[in-house]
């Protein structure tokens, strides 16, 4: 098995062959430095996948950016870390990031917890959709939309035409209607 050399430049080869786009440059840091800016992405981001996705976007704004760096204002690492730090920071304060991260958490712990106990759920063999088809039309769609078919409040909203609060209020006084059957 062949195995592939390590790169070895000074700082200051480094920087010249960066500003130039070499490609000895990236081949060079991310030998010499992947792991240690991995690091500091995981610290912020714990999921493995994202924090790989974001070293990568981390070389690749490096290699862009390489032509702005300034030896005056700080060492090259110190710079590579900040670039690591402020995309993953980014990320971390990301809408999107924030909406998956919650969803997912969320049904990753209901189906640990399920397969640790065991627990299938089945709405057809409580009998919950019969009750829910029982409640008043403008109950049973909200609902049926967000529980069974995964829709959130506002993608609810969004199709049936409604304003957010009203999809929410119909969502709480549907279950307030369903509690009755099991008190």
């Amino acid at each position: 098995m062949a195995r592939t050399k390590k790169i070895s430049l000074s700082e200051e080869e480094l920087v010249h062959a960066l500003k130039r786009q070499d490609t000895i440059a990236i081949k060079a840091l991310y030998d010499m430095y992947s792991a240690a800016l991995f690091g500091v992405i995981s610290r912020i981001i714990p999921n493995t996948e994202v924090a790989e996705d974001l070293l990568q976007e981390t070389f690749i704004k490096i290699w862009n950016s390489g032509a702005y760096y300034d030896s005056s204002k700080g060492r090259l690492f110190t710079w590579m870390m900040n670039i690591a730090r402020n995309l993953s920071i980014d990320k971390l304060r990301s809408k999107d990031f924030k909406n998956s991260n919650k969803n997912q958490d969320i049904e990753n712990n209901v189906d640990f917890i399920d397969a640790q106990r065991e627990v299938t759920f089945n709405a057809d063999t409580l009998g919950l959709k019969e009750m829910v088809v029982a409640l008043k039309p403008e109950y049973n769609d909200v609902l049926n939309m967000v529980y069974f078919r995964g829709y959130t409040h506002a993608e609810a909203a969004e199709e049936l035409n409604l304003p957010l609060g009203t999809v929410k209020t119909r969502i709480r006084m549907a279950i307030l209607e369903l509690r009755k059957h099991f008190n």
